[in-house]
Order: structure tokens, then C-alpha cells, then sequence
């Protein structure tokens, strides 16, 4: 059984046999959640489900009290995933991030577990996550599933029994009590509600009941993924245009699974607080923008913008968003925020008649030949015409991706742009984070950010 397989990586998974660059990817992954999430505690959905939860003993929440770990893994996935500028991986086409380290963290703070446990904790979440997106896309995302909260509950959840060392049985129960639990709708994330923050911020806490609820006893199908009314029969084979069988998705997690990568390796960071499927075209815009101010070409030149791109980037085509989380879906007004500026962050994300006028001049189409390139690639060329000239860029995969990745200075770069009011030479005990116990660690770090 598939869920037998995932338990087994999550068992076999030993901080001693991490193999060095996997650690500081890590490392880095955990200093870039802590900075987003950090950002994204200010924001009024954070502070709506902050203050919901009452303080007490238990977990950290990032930048504020201490509440139940169970309450603190919801709110920090919720933190996390708010500003959408939370790491993501392409192929499995989730964020792994803001469900499995908000799951490992509540949870290895609250045992007073080791650094080690926490990093070799989130190596087997990320894999489990990733591993499941893998498995059950592009079909799962068809039907309308935000892979975000479903297969993350399945990496948060295996994050979570790493952390509390629970044997293969009580692992494969834990799966199947987070298969049960799989929830989020992409109608939450293209309506431009906050509604989508929430699937994270459920992904790690019930991730993290599962494995608390298996070390108890509780029991979960064992069969939950590949069963006659299980996770991929329900939620992933309808989405599949083709006639299809659940034997043949078992032989895709085979061959999937069977890859002896550390997938965490693959995961890329984000530089624009924008779904990930508008960074290319965010990309071009600016190295347009960039062109334009060479040749002191103005805004109010500009004719029209044309936009090429593969068929699910072209579907973010929202011309006239209400919010700002439908903003970070719509791929008109970023390009517009982009060439207005020449950057787009949480500061300049905004509607405003001056966004909206040069968004209409978008146009978006729809390339066949781009969807060839899909997933491997997200390619996007744009084109802006002005009055006396032109000027194209094309962009195939956005930066943060591993073939174009953030170094280790962009990463604290990207902190202190988010929060510059953090001093960064407390993050340097992230380098050192195997010779702390995890409740010391937040605890130094904490004081820190609430002071910020």
C-alpha cells in the first residue's frame, strides 16, 4: 500500500545519513518560513485567528504568545501562508513549507525535542508532501483541489511522527488519520478570499492530531490512498480526461516513490507575493520595466501589453480584483504593478485607478505550444508595444526555482525586506540549529521578533 511506502521513508529518514547540502536546504527553508511567516502575522487574517486562541503553555506562535501546539501549528500555517511568498515545489504543485514546519515545530517545541529531530522531522514531511503532490497531480489541481491543504496534511502529519519517533504501524495509522482529513478548495484561492491561508494553517494541525491521536491508539485506514472510496478515487481519478484505474496511479507512485531524491532539494522560494503561475511574466515585466527606463520611455507610452503564456497561468485573468488576496491571483495587475514600479511586494500590492487603466492594456493568450513545456517549465514572453517602439522578454522559469536559486544572502535579503525592524545576527543560530533544543531556539528567536 502507498500510505506502507510513505511510513517507510518517514521511519528510514536519520539525521546522521542527511547528506550535507540537504541540511542547509533546510536551514534555509526554515529561515525563509520564519521570515514570511513573521510578515505575514501582521496581516488582518493573522491577527483574526491570533486572537482567537488564548496564551498559555505549549508553542510558539511566531512573533507573539505562547497557546496549545495544537492551536499554534493552525496559526503559523495560517502566518505562513498569507502573504503567499511561502516556498513551493513545481512538479507536486504545493508549498510544502507552510504545513509541514509549522506541524514539526509546535510539536518538537512542545517534547523539547533537539534541533537534529526537527531537521530530519521536516525532511520526511517535505517528502511525504511533495511525494503525494506528485502522485496526485495535474489531476488532483482539474478537479479543483488545493494541493496546498490536502497533500500537505499528509507531509505535516509525517513531519509529525518523525518528530515523536513513532514506529511504522503507528506511522501508517497517523497517514491514514491525515488522509481522512484532506481538505481545501482552489474556489477559496481564485475567489480572492483569506479563506486560502486556512488550508495550510488546517494542514499542519491536522497533521499534527493525527500522529498524536495514532501514539494514542487511535486507528486510521491504512488504505486511504489508493482505496475504493480513498483519497485518490475520490479526490484525483475523476480529474483524468482519460480512461484511467486506480492500478495505474499505484504504478505512478511506485515509479514516483522509487526515486531516491531528497525532493526538498527541489523546492524553490518566492520573491513576489503572488501566486507562483504569474512569476514569470512578473519576471519579464520587469526586466521590461528596466529596458523602459534605459530608453526614458514613460508609463503613459505604453499601448498595449500582450502576454503568452501556458494555459493555467492564462487563467488568472482578473482584470478587476476587489482584494488584495485577489490581486495575488490575477496575473493583469501584477504585470501592471511590475511595469509601474518595476518590483512588486507586499508594500506596492495594491488596487488603484493607475493599476487597473494599464491592466486592461493586458492582453493574455493562451500558448499551446507553452503547455508542452508544462510542468517542467513556466514559460511566459510578454510584449509591450508603445508608441514608437517595442519590447519582449521571456522568461521560462522564474527565479527562486533550484536551476536559478536564491543564495543564502537573497534569503536574509528577502527577511529583511519583510521585516526590517529584525536584527539578522539572530538568525545566525540557525546555522547552529543541531545544538539546540527547539524550545530554547524559539525562545531566543522569539524575543527577538516580538520586539520587532
Amino acid at each position: 500500500m502507498i500510505t506502507e511506502k510513505l511510513a517507510s521513508i518517514v521511519v528510514d529518514t536519520d539525521y546522521d545519513k542527511l547528506p550535507e547540502e540537504v541540511i542547509l536546504k533546510v536551514k534555509q527553508c526554515f529561515t525563509d518560513f520564519l521570515g514570511v511567516t513573521l510578515a505575514g502575522s501582521k496581516i488582518p487574517s493573522s491577527k483574526t485567528v491570533k486572537k482567537i486562541f488564548r496564551n498559555g503553555s505549549g508553542s510558539s506562535v511566531i512573533g507573539s504568545k505562547k497557546v496549545g501546539f495544537l492551536d499554534a501549528s493552525l496559526v503559523n500555517g495560517v502566518f505562513a501562508h498569507s502573504l503567499d511568498l511561502d516556498d513551493g515545489h513545481r512538479f507536486a504543485q504545493l508549498h510544502p513549507g507552510c504545513s509541514v514546519i509549522p506541524a514539526a515545530l509546535s510539536i518538537s517545541e512542545v517534547r523539547n525535542k533537539t534541533g537534529e529531530d526537527f531537521i530530519s522531522s521536516v525532511v520526511a514531511g517535505y517528502q511525504v508532501s511533495i511525494l503525494m503532490g506528485m502522485i496526485s497531480n495535474p489531476e488532483h489541481r482539474t478537479l479543483g483541489f488545493h494541493s496546498t491543504g490536502t497533500c500537505g496534511t499528509f507531509g505535516a502529519a509525517a513531519a509529525s511522527c518523525k518528530v515523536i519517533d513513532l514506529g511504522f504501524e503507528d506511522i501508517v495509522n497517523a497517514l491514514g488519520l491525515a488522509g481522512t482529513q484532506t481538505a481545501g478548495l482552489l474556489e477559496s484561492d481564485h475567489a480572492g478570499s483569506t479563506a486560502k491561508h486556512l488550508h495550510a494553517g488546517k494542514a499542519a494541525q491536522g497533521g499534527v492530531i493525527s500522529a498524536i491521536l495514532s501514539e494514542n491508539g487511535f486507528e486510521g485506514a491504512p488504505s486511504i490512498i489508493e482505496g475504493n472510496e480513498g483519497f485518490l478515487n475520490a479526490m484525483v481519478i475523476q480529474g483524468n480526461k482519460s480512461p484511467t484505474t486506480i492500478e495505474s496511479y499505484e504504478n505512478r507512485a511506485d515509479k514516483i516513490i522509487a526515486n531516491p531524491n531528497y525532493h526538498i532539494m527541489d523546492v524553490y522560494f518566492k520573491k513576489y507575493p503572488v501566486c507562483r503561475h504569474l512569476h514569470s511574466s512578473v519576471d519579464a515585466s520587469i526586466e521590461i520595466y528596466n529596458q523602459m527606463v534605459s530608453k526614458d520611455v514613460k508609463i503613459e507610452d505604453i499601448v498595449s501589453i500582450n502576454v503568452d503564456t501556458y494555459e493555467i497561468a492564462s487563467e488568472h485573468d482578473n482584470y478587476n480584483p476587489n482584494t488584495v488576496e485577489a490581486v495575488r491571483q490575477s496575473l493583469p495587475v501584477a504585470i501592471a504593478i511590475s511595469l509601474l514600479n518595476g518590483d512588486l511586494n507586499i508594500n506596492n500590492i495594491e488596487i488603484n485607478p493607475k493599476i487597473i487603466s494599464l491592466a486592461s492594456k493586458v492582453v493574455l493568450e493562451h500558448d499551446k505550444e507553452m503547455d508542452e513545456l508544462f510542468p517542467a517549465k513556466r514559460p511566459s514572453k510578454v510584449k509591450v508595444v508603445t508608441q514608437n517602439n517595442f519590447y519582449t522578454c521571456r522568461v521560462d522559469l522564474p527565479m527562486g526555482e533550484p536551476e536559478h536559486p536564491f543564495n543564502q544572502q537573497e534569503i536574509l535579503e528577502k527577511f529583511h525586506n519583510l521585516n526590517p525592524n529584525v536584527d539578522l545576527e539572530v538568525l545566525e543560530i540557525i546555522d547552529e540549529l543541531e545544538s539546540y533544543k527547539m524550545g530554547d531556539l524559539m525562545k531566543i528567536l522569539n524575543k527577538e521578533f516580538k520586539d520587532a
